[in-house]
């Protein structure tokens, strides 16, 4: 990692709490060696990040000729990631309809990851119209609540 990155992170650890995890993320990133070297992301599927009410979110992935057989959506630590299943290539040739004679919808294998903020539950994922929607809320804790504080 630079220097440079190094010290802004230094300069903020001592006035947060709770933040490691972030940090860490961050230096992860940031760290020369795996940079330079990091995956081009890709843009299959296209998505949305949706702030669907005051904590509630949801992520939107298109995915059009896949059923919910076909993708796997998983969470642990922090991660939400979603791919499609590998499946032998044996029926590529038919479908329940007969004969291919043209594929120009694409099937391909991919892999898509979100990190997820730690006070945020993933409720629930549903596959509607070729829409995979997977929602999310933020759980607010009573002692991060507004309140006001009476002065004794």
């Amino acid at each position: 990692m630079t220097n440079k990155h190094l010290s802004i992170f230094n300069q903020l650890r001592p006035v947060t709490v709770g933040f490691d995890n972030v940090f860490d993320h961050f230096e992860r990133m940031f760290d020369e060696d795996s940079f330079f070297r990091a995956p081009t992301m890709s843009n299959f599927p296209p998505y949305n990040i949706v702030k669907t009410g005051k904590n509630t979110y949801d992520v939107e992935l298109a995915l059009a000729g896949f059923s919910k057989d076909d993708i796997e959506v998983q969470y642990e630590d922090n991660m939400l990631s979603v791919k499609s299943k590998e499946k032998d290539d044996k029926s590529e040739s038919k479908d329940e309809n007969g004969d291919i004679l043209h594929r120009g919808i694409s099937k391909r294998w991919f892999s898509k990851a979100f990190t997820i903020a730690d006070d945020v539950e993933v409720k629930g994922a549903e596959l509607k119209d070729g829409l995979l929607k997977i929602s999310m809320e933020r759980i607010i804790p009573e002692g991060k609540a507004p309140r006001t504080i009476e002065i004794k």
